[in-house]
């Protein structure tokens, strides 16, 4: 999954805290990446680990500006993992994988300053 908000909009309105407690985001461990050559615009396959309880997901991800499918494979990455699978041709991407725009407009991942452990909630 793959979402371009625009950078230069204003802030989103106000939420309550609770909203917040409804997103879940956590962080994984790429544990697979290939090209996804039939989607629209260039992307990669991926399969994030996110530890025992949730396991590996799958997730489409338009990060080929930056990273390449072999560079991907055992870092560390958040992403939202409590939105609905959604179908991109014959891939079915399991989680929303979450980064920053950089100036010109790709996709920058996030990823926590230090290993930890899968499956850890943001907060």
């Amino acid at each position: 999954m793959h979402l371009v908000p625009d950078p230069a909009a204003p802030a989103a309105e106000a939420i309550g805290f609770d909203d917040f407690l409804r997103v879940d985001i956590r962080v994984g461990t790429v544990v697979a990446a290939e090209p996804f050559p039939e989607a629209r615009k260039p992307a990669l396959k991926l399969r994030i680990d996110f530890g025992p309880t949730i396991g590996v997901k799958r997730s489409s991800a338009q990060v080929t500006e930056h990273y390449t499918p072999e560079a991907l494979v055992g870092r560390q990455v958040a992403a939202v993992v409590n939105f609905p699978p959604r179908q991109i041709g014959k891939f079915l991407s399991e989680v929303l994988t979450l980064g920053f725009p950089d100036a010109a407009g790709a996709v920058v991942l996030i990823a926590p300053g230090q290993p930890v452990p899968n499956g850890g909630r943001l907060f």
